[in-house]
């Protein structure tokens, strides 16, 4: 099997704090990483930095054996193979459905208007939200908004897909429906780097769970020995602290 993304020894500082601390990570083909810990632990800007949204301090970051983090990388070219999807979904406002999920296929990808259409509403169609193809993003639920989200990402094909505390903006009543697109996802082999606070959606899809804090990966394993039976003392307090609050 091979790495689709390697992070080796990657440092990010904004000003005197360190974000990233050296931190290495490798994302073998058809698994899902899920990224734990609270917040400021440096989960979003690992993603941000793998997508080229923010420039590495030091380190390297490869996709497919391809240093990405070389600064004369053409970000372009990254970026056409890499799906993200943002807490606060970013859809175009002014676009419809239909036309958030062409957009990129068609002027990214090159594809014709009919290719992309027929693509865009065969995914609508597998997420339940054929209906919504013509209809604005402010008159979509969050969650269908998400969804949504989630589809404009895959109708690139990506070879990664990067997820950042999606569901962190819904009520709590519409976070399945959002998380069960990611378990389709997961069931069709794509290579998935998460971070969230749903320890119990993290428990279903993660081949591997890494524990943040302070920019260190201070744990890392599968979802039940991190999860379930952790060693590191930090990690023990951190989930102690999400099972109080009920998210375990």
């Amino acid at each position: 099997m091979s790495n689709v993304l390697e992070l080796k020894n990657v440092r990010k500082s904004f000003g005197a704090e360190v974000v990233l601390n050296d931190l290495s990570l490798v994302v073998p083909e058809h698994t899902a990483t899920v990224l734990i810990g609270a917040s400021g632990s440096g989960k979003s800007t690992l993603l941000r930095c793998v997508n080229l949204l923010e420039t590495i301090d030091d380190g390297q970051i490869f996709l497919d054996g391809k240093e990405i983090s070389d600064p004369l990388i053409n970000v372009d070219d990254v970026r056409r193979k890499l799906g993200m999807v943002f807490q606060s979904f970013n859809l175009f406002p002014h676009k419809t459905v239909l036309e958030n999920i062409t957009l990129a296929p068609i002027k990214v990808q090159g594809k014709s208007a009919e290719e992309a259409r027929i693509a865009a509403k065969a995914l609508l169609s597998r997420f339940d939200l054929a209906d919504k193809a013509d209809q604005y993003p402010d008159r979509l639920s969050g969650g269908q908004q998400q969804r949504v989200a989630i589809i404009r990402s895959i109708a690139v094909n990506p070879r990664l897909l990067l997820l950042d505390e999606i569901t962190s903006a819904l009520d709590p009543v519409l976070v399945n429906e959002v998380l069960s697109i990611v378990r389709d996802l997961k069931g069709d082999g794509m290579t998935m780097v998460l971070a969230t606070h749903e320890m119990g959606f993290a428990t279903q899809v993660a081949d591997e769970v890494c524990f943040l804090e302070s920019g260190n990966i201070l744990e890392r394993g599968s979802a039940d020995a991190v999860l379930h039976n952790p060693k590191n003392p930090k990690t023990q307090e951190f989930l102690r602290r999400v099972h109080q609050a009920g998210r375990l």
